[in-house]
């Protein structure tokens, strides 16, 4: 198969999120042991999903691993042009579901296997497909653990995220929170014996602006990041009965992006200490109002190594001397934090991921498949 063909075969499985991958992973597998590859499975705890890992080569240490993910995020309420499920080509752009995030990636190291298995490699090329990238990394964690387990230290991996085929040595790391008010419910005219969760809930939000405020007076202008400071959000609050009740419930989901340097435990101390603050007030008037949090996903941001490895492979293989940097999160910070250097270089626009009519242009393909094939031959000598 060609990569187009494979994209094509990859894009015809619907792997959002909150769906299964295994008929993708079952491709992927058997597509392998037909080239006499063997392959591995990292189920996920409840069975539903799976990683699949494996080598082509010899079984030695070191090597390069391509890592991908292969989950999609939802088309509903999106107006797409054509079936996101049905790869279509129209006007050198290659349209449909994870074209660009990121199964062109994908499908250039699958469908080049064959060109990897005639190859002299002096040093193995291990394939990482993981699931569930899009809701807070959690395949990568548990691929990461059983390729460890099994032996695995390569010297370099590469996350084909979309990067235009640049090297990016960075990436914010990702936080991501749920917070649940208890208030107690009065009639509106009485609210000084009630506790609105609703406007408690707003209290601890504004903690977000300003905690970003000041982020980004004291951060400096210029790292590299767009922008250059970690980033607080507050994607969706949900709460309330009626314009004449205090709101008994109000919950809201919360994000930090961190910067490289900045510790995400830090944000949930300080964030903790903001809830130990307000919560006994809130107990004075009912003593059933309260604060519940949880940390619902902690990914690692991606920092820029000194002497790395996988940076130094895939400058001499692209050519690119620039430093790039990205806001937007990756595995890549987990494969880093296991001792592996990383970083990230696939085909593809960040800008098109997550879109209606998403797509990788034809000459993205053709430059990461060229990327691939230059990989082969560094790795034959």
């Amino acid at each position: 198969m060609t990569p187009k063909e494979m994209l094509a075969k990859l894009v015809s499985f619907n792997t959002e999120s909150q769906r299964s991958n295994l008929d993708l992973i079952h491709f992927c597998r058997d597509y392998l042991a037909s080239l006499g590859v063997e392959s591995r499975l990292a189920p996920s705890p409840d069975g539903q999903k799976a990683n699949l890992y494996a080598t082509i080569g010899a079984q030695a240490a070191g090597g390069v691993v391509l890592s991908g993910h292969t989950d999609v995020v939802p088309v509903a309420g999106q107006a797409w042009t054509s079936d996101p499920w049905t790869l279509t080509e129209r006007d050198g752009k290659l349209y449909g579901r994870g074209t660009c995030d990121m199964k062109g990636f994908d499908a250039i190291a699958l469908a080049l296997v064959p060109e990897m298995l005639a190859a002299p490699l002096k040093r193995p090329i291990h394939i990482a497909l993981s699931y569930d990238e899009e809701v807070g990394c959690r395949g990568a964690r548990v691929l990461i653990e059983a390729m460890a387990k099994d032996g695995y230290s390569p010297s370099a991996v590469i996350v084909g995220e979309p990067s235009m085929m640049k090297v990016v040595t960075g990436h914010k790391g990702g936080l991501r929170m749920r917070t649940t008010v208890r208030g107690h419910a009065v009639h509106s005219s009485r609210i000084d014996v009630g506790v609105s969760a609703v406007m408690v809930a707003g209290e601890l939000i504004h903690w977000h602006n300003e905690t970003m405020a000041r982020n980004k007076a004291q951060t400096p202008a210029i790292n590299g990041f767009e922008p250059p400071y970690s980033t607080l959000h507050v994607g969706v609050v949900e709460g309330g009965t009626a314009v004449n009740i205090a709101a008994e419930h109000c919950s809201f989901t919360h994000e930090v992006r961190c910067i490289p340097g900045e510790r995400q435990e830090d944000y949930v101390a300080r964030y903790k200490a903001k809830l130990a603050e307000i919560e006994p007030a809130m107990k004075a008037i009912a003593p059933e109002a309260g604060i519940d949090f949880e940390v619902t996903s902690d990914t690692p941001a991606m920092g820029p190594e000194t002497d790395g490895a996988a940076e130094a492979l895939c400058r001499r293989l692209t050519g690119d001397n620039g430093r790039h940097v990205v806001a937007y999160g990756t595995e890549g910070g987990l494969f880093q934090r296991a001792g592996w250097s990383t970083v990230v270089c696939g085909p593809g626009d960040i800008a098109q991921a997550h879109q209606p009519d998403e797509f990788l242009s034809v000459a993205q393909l053709e430059a990461g498949t060229a990327f691939i094939r230059s990989l082969i031959a560094d790795l034959s000598r």
